[in-house]
C-alpha cells in the first residue's frame, strides 16, 4: 500500500520575529508571523502527512485559536502527526518539499533542515529533499512580503510493524 500527501503553507515576514524552516534558526532580518512558530517548511510536512492520512488538514488538528498551540515549536505538531502514521502501522517512504523566499538563501541550511527532520519522520536524510526557490521577484514571496512551502510525502507499510 501506499499513500501520498500533498501540502502547502505560507506566511508574512515581519520584523521582530525569528525565523524558523525545517526546524533549523536562520539569520535574516525578518521572521515569519504566525501562531505557532510559523515555520513554513514543517506545516506544509505536516499537512502533507495529515493529508496522506485523509484527516483533514494542519488547522484542524492544530488551529490558531487554541492558546496552548501560540509559539508552539512546529517540530512537536511533526511528532504528533507521525505518531499516527505508525499507529497506523505506516512508515515514511520519502518527503519531498520545495520552500519559496527571494531571501535568505537556503542552500547552506538545507543539510541542518534534513538532520532535524530525519529523526522525527525516522527516515535516512538522503530520503528527505528540501528545494529553494525564488520567485524572479514576481507575487508576494518575489516582494519578500512572505514565504510558501510546499510537501510531498509517501507513506508506505511498516513491514518491522506487522
Amino acid at each position: 500500500m501506499l499513500r501520498i500527501g500533498f501540502g502547502y503553507d505560507a506566511h508574512r515576514l515581519v520584523p521582530g520575529r525569528r525565523l524558523v524552516l525545517g526546524g533549523v534558526m536562520i539569520s535574516h532580518d525578518r521572521g515569519l508571523l504566525g501562531h505557532s512558530d510559523a515555520d513554513v517548511l514543517t506545516h506544509a510536512i505536516v499537512d502533507a502527512v495529515i493529508g496522506a492520512l485523509a484527516r483533514g488538514d494542519i488547522g484542524e488538528h492544530f488551529p490558531d485559536t487554541d492558546p496552548s498551540f501560540k509559539d508552539a515549536d512546529s517540530l512537536l505538531l511533526l511528532k504528533t502527526v507521525m505518531e499516527w502514521v505508525r499507529a497506523e502501522g505506516l512508515r515514511v517512504g520519502n518527503l519531498d518539499t520545495t520552500v519559496v523566499t527571494q531571501k535568505p538563501k537556503l542552500a547552506p541550511h538545507i543539510s541542518a533542515m534534513k538532520d532535524k527532520l530525519s529523526p522525527i519522520l525516522g527516515v535516512d536524510p538522503r530520503r528527505i529533499n528540501i528545494k529553494a526557490k525564488t520567485s524572479e521577484g514576481m507575487g508576494f514571496c518575489g516582494r519578500e512580503e512572505g514565504m510558501e512551502a510546499f510537501a510531498v510525502v509517501s507513506l508506505v507499510i511498516d513491514e518491522s510493524s506487522t
